[in-house]
């Protein structure tokens, strides 16, 4: 069973400005709710081929995976791929402007979960779903607020 979560947030700043904070994965810890730590594998800044090394915690567990960025269009697309652990997963943000100094957001993750994980799937999508609400939500905080860029 193949997960797939998008989630989408409308964000007042211009898309210049949530694309930059978004991309840089050094923001990470910042705005996602379950990532503790990240390591560039590469050195920053962030572009096609860049790997950059997570440490999160997801349903109680410890993860550490890497992702590259496979596609990076700046200020449209960004996509990150990992083919680690039980769960291959893929990030895609992309960004568009429906209004001046206004960016739409969207957070796709995609995986193909393996072994257990199988089992899950539709519990870790949920779960998935509810993180990602949060992690935009706080984007969205972060970027229109007084720590706003």
């Amino acid at each position: 069973m193949t997960v797939d979560v998008v989630t989408e947030v409308t964000i007042a700043r211009p898309v210049e400005v949530v694309a930059s904070y978004a991309t840089d994965p050094t923001n990470t810890p910042a705005w996602y709710v379950n990532i503790e730590a990240v390591e560039w594998v590469t050195p920053p800044p962030a572009q096609l081929g860049s790997k950059v090394a997570f440490v999160a915690r997801f349903l109680g567990r410890r993860l550490a995976y890497t992702y590259e960025f496979v596609d990076l269009v700046p200020e449209q697309r960004l996509v990150m791929r990992t083919a680690q652990g039980p769960f291959p997963m893929e990030t895609t943000y992309t960004w568009s402007a429906p209004s001046a100094g206004t960016t739409h957001m969207t957070l796709r993750n995609r995986g193909e979960p393996t072994g257990f994980s199988k089992v899950t799937a539709p519990f870790m999508a949920a779960a998935m779903r509810r993180a990602n609400r949060k992690d935009l939500d706080r984007l969205r905080a972060i970027l229109e607020g007084a720590e706003g860029l």
